[in-house]
């Protein structure tokens, strides 16, 4: 009883607990990313933007003689611009980018990566919804990009920076066939050729030919930098990381929050290898330093002029004699974060720990397999739904021989409640005996009697790594059941409350309580009915409400989830009457239902 007791008080906690979550935090959330949607479908759209303030510049820009006290890297400042996006885009000259997962151009002044498009992903689930613009030009209130550039001195004269204006020397337009050559040559002879390549998916490769045509021997550092201006909407939800990120040096994984880096800038130690960037949920923007000398990563905030946000890297001295030429080579990451694609930069240029661009979380063993696992279904049977009902199947095959151990301990419970009853009785005023005599009576029967809560508790990190999986990976955004549900990784969009559509008029977020989660309730009321009512007037209570409460509380998840929890607690309720009709124990949904429903009539005697 004891233990029973301390189960309920946990359970009745955590419903507490997921409850106020539920209502204070995630309905919120909800209507939150709503709006978000919603704004940043009508901006992409065509609405106009308003210009941001501009600023002048930082005093670590490099000067157009390129002279400067120190090297540093430029801090991303930018000149007042065009008002709209579409001027911005039209205001300077550039060079096309048309791949089959991107459209955009190349910024000549400064060969800033400044305007990309995603070809296969739109603002929302609709078919007229606008594409989602990753990229854009610094002098609109939400620019973003991409630059590759030098710090050089005196000897080296100006090089490559944000104001460099590049020409065009080999091709139109860039794409995965053509390449682009773009050239610059200073005052003092040094000729920068700069190569842009890219594949057919996100990875664009920055190569650069440095001639040293002038007199003597020069020096100069090779950067780059991620810039975004103004704070991002951001999910705000712990499982999630979205911000600044990168694995160099010794440190590992760099997980950084806007907030974190508004406060103290972060410098890690230098590194040889590695990448840096941001990151948001689905996409990212990330540079692979390829030069042969070690470089100084830092992740910054700059609040003068504009608010802005910088991942960079800043290399060692890269040395030149005369007549001398050396190749700098910068992979750049701008895209969708599709792991089979994420993981092949990894394979194929020994990008380390790429695949943490994904946030598979602290249980990556079980989070990433199971992706896998749904990923092949899905390419199996050619929808996500029915690869998660699949996956629900592997795994309840998996646990079968512990579940079943688990449900036949259940059965024999049942089977020896009369002798409890008994024992109960006897010792009804010493506890002790009590607890002793049912220990005996468990060890006589070979019952183990927390058997019951293994079901529920190998379901846990399944559930979670599944939870994980719908809700950081793309290839689940926007991705289709069957009938009303159109994004699995959304919540069911129907609510009971207007009669799941039939009635004109939309429900509060607390109130979308969809066909699926009132299925899901369905089945985990079945399944607690399967077992005998408490005889603990509050025991029986929790049972009654747990699943109503369980109902509400899940109708916010990914219906992809939610679906799952039903095709799981229908499973379950078929093996469990399966086991407990071998071990001819008596199955008490039927009479359970039939109590419930009727009332208890008064007996005359009271």
């Amino acid at each position: 009883m004891e233990n029973n007791r301390n189960l309920f008080i946990t359970i009745v906690l955590s419903i507490l607990i997921l409850t106020v979550w539920q209502v204070f935090y995630m309905n919120p959330r909800i209507e939150a990313e709503r709006e978000a949607a919603r704004i940043e479908a009508e901006r992409i759209g065509g609405e106009t933007g308003v210009q941001g303030e501009g600023s002048a510049g930082r005093s670590d820009i490099p000067s157009p003689t390129g002279q400067q006290d120190s090297a540093a890297v430029p801090g991303g400042g930018a000149q007042t611009g065009p008002a709209s996006r579409e001027a911005a885009v039209a205001s300077v000259e550039r060079v096309q980018i048309e791949t089959p997962s991107l459209a955009g151009s190349i910024n000549l002044q400064g060969a800033r990566i400044d305007d990309l498009l995603l070809k296969e992903y739109r603002v929302t689930v609709e078919e007229n919804s606008p594409n989602i613009q990753l990229l854009n030009p610094s002098s609109v209130p939400d620019g973003y990009y991409v630059e590759v550039g030098y710090v050089g001195n005196a000897q080296t004269g100006s090089v490559p920076g944000p104001d460099t204006v590049w020409t065009v020397e080999q091709g139109s337009e860039l794409t995965p066939a053509t390449p682009v050559t773009l050239s610059y040559t200073n005052e003092q002879g040094l000729t920068f050729l700069r190569t842009f390549s890219v594949d057919e998916n996100y990875l664009f490769t920055i190569s650069d030919t440095i001639r040293n045509e002038a007199r003597g021997a020069v020096a100069l550092s090779n950067y780059g930098r991620v810039t975004r201006f103004g704070l991002p909407e951001t999910q705000g939800f712990y499982i999630l990381h979205e911000g600044l990120i990168g694995v160099t040096g010794d440190e590992g994984l760099q997980e950084i929050d806007y907030s974190d880096v508004q406060e103290r800038e972060v410098r890690p130690g230098k590194s040889s290898d590695g990448w840096l960037g941001i990151t948001d949920k689905y996409w990212a923007v990330t540079l692979v330093p390829r030069a042969e000398t070690q470089f100084q990563p830092r992740f910054a905030y700059f609040s003068d002029g504009r608010e802005r946000f910088q991942a960079d890297f800043l290399t060692d001295q890269i040395a030149l004699a005369p007549g001398e030429e050396k190749t700098v080579e910068t992979l750049v990451f701008a895209g969708a974060k599709q792991v089979h694609v994420v993981d092949g930069y990894e394979e194929q240029y020994g990008i380390r720990q790429f695949d943490l661009l994904i946030d598979w979380g602290w249980f990556y063993f079980i989070t990433k397999p199971m992706f896998y696992l749904i990923d092949w279904l899905f390419r199996l049977f050619g929808n996500f739904g029915v690869a998660i009902l699949a996956t629900t199947v592997i795994v309840k095959l998996i646990f079968f021989p512990l579940a079943n151990k688990s449900y036949k301990s259940m059965a024999n419970m049942k089977k020896v409640q009369p002798k409890l009853l008994e024992i109960r009785e006897k010792y009804a005023d010493d506890k002790m005996k009590q607890q002793q005599a049912m220990m005996e009576l468990y060890k006589t029967e070979k019952i183990n009697p927390l058997a019951g809560c293994w079901p529920i508790l190998i379901q846990i990190p399944v559930f979670f790594a599944l939870y994980k999986v719908l809700y950081v990976t793309i290839e689940m955004r926007h991705a289709p059941f069957f009938g009303w549900i159109r994004d699995l990784s959304a919540p069911d969009p129907t609510s009971m409350f207007n009669l799941f559509g039939l009635l004109p008029y939309d429900v509060p977020s607390f109130l979308m309580i969809g066909i699926w989660p009132i299925i899901m309730g369905i089945t985990m009321l079945l399944q607690m009915r399967m077992n005998p009512t408490p005889p603990d007037p509050t025991q029986a209570m929790i049972f009654n409400w747990m699943p109503v409460i369980f109902t509400f509380m899940l109708a916010s998840f990914p219906a992809g989830l939610v679906i799952y929890w039903a095709w799981n607690n229908l499973l379950s309720i078929i093996q469990q009457g399966v086991i407990m009709k071998r071990q001819g124990a008596k199955i008490e949904l039927w009479d359970n239902l039939v109590g419930l429903i009727r009332r208890k009539k008064p007996d005359p005697a009271e």
